[in-house]
C-alpha cells in the first residue's frame, strides 16, 4: 500500500509539472504572436496620395499641390463627378497653385500668390477657376465671388486611361509654359506667360 501511494503521488506531480510547462510554452507563444504584430504595422497605400507638380519658368516657381485619386474602374467625369459641378480638381483638400511672379492667363493677368484651383467639367468644355480661398477641404467654403480669374478651355480625349490624377507644370521658353491637367481619358492644358 505504501509503494502504491508513492507511486500515484510520483504520476501525480509528473503529470502537473507538464501541464505548467505547455501553459509555460503557451504563454510564450502568445506573447511572441502579440511582439511579432506590434512590431509589424500593416501600411495601406494611401487611395489618393498627396503629390505635387512644379517648375521654375525664368524666375517663376509655378507649384501645384493635390491628392491625386484613382479611377478604380469607376466613370469619372459625367459619373463619379458629374457635370456642370464645382470639383476641387483633386481629392481630399482643395487643389492649390503657388506662383511668385505674375501671370497672364488666356490673356487675363493673374497676381503672383496662393490660389484655390478648382474646374467646372462638361462634355464639350470646362471652366478652370482660381479663387482666392486656397485653404479648405474640397468645395466645402468654396465662393464664387472669390473668383480672381475663371476662363473656358476644350478637354482634349485620350484613347488610354489615366488611373490617378496627374498634373504637369512644363516650360515651353524661358517665360512661358503649359500647365496641364488629366485623369481617366480626359486632358486639359493651358499656355500661360510670366510678366
Amino acid at each position: 500500500m505504501k509503494y502504491t501511494i508513492i507511486f500515484l503521488s510520483l504520476v501525480l506531480m509528473s503529470a502537473c509539472k507538464e501541464t505548467s510547462q505547455e501553459v509555460d510554452v503557451a504563454q510564450d507563444n502568445q506573447v511572441t504572436q502579440q511582439e511579432t504584430t506590434q512590431a509589424e504595422p500593416v501600411k495601406k497605400k494611401p487611395l489618393s496620395p498627396h503629390t505635387s507638380a512644379m517648375a521654375m519658368i525664368g524666375d517663376a516657381h509655378i507649384h501645384f499641390d493635390y491628392s491625386s485619386p484613382g479611377v478604380r474602374n469607376r466613370i469619372v467625369f459625367g459619373g463619379l463627378l458629374p457635370y456642370d459641378v464645382v470639383w476641387q480638381a483633386g481629392a481630399h483638400q482643395a487643389t492649390w497653385m503657388e506662383t511668385n511672379k505674375d501671370l497672364s492667363i488666356a490673356g487675363k493677368e493673374l497676381k503672383a500668390g496662393k490660389y484655390g484651383f478648382f474646374v467646372i467639367p462638361n462634355e464639350k468644355e470646362w471652366t478652370l477657376i482660381f479663387n482666392s480661398n486656397w485653404e479648405q477641404h474640397g468645395k466645402d467654403e468654396y465662393d464664387e465671388k472669390e473668383d480672381v480669374l475663371r476662363f473656358k478651355i476644350t478637354p482634349k480625349t485620350a484613347e488610354a486611361i489615366q488611373e490617378h490624377l496627374e498634373y504637369k507644370v512644363t516650360k515651353t521658353s524661358d517665360s512661358s509654359g503649359i500647365i496641364a491637367l488629366s485623369w481617366e481619358k480626359i486632358n486639359i492644358e493651358f499656355p500661360f506667360e510670366v510678366k
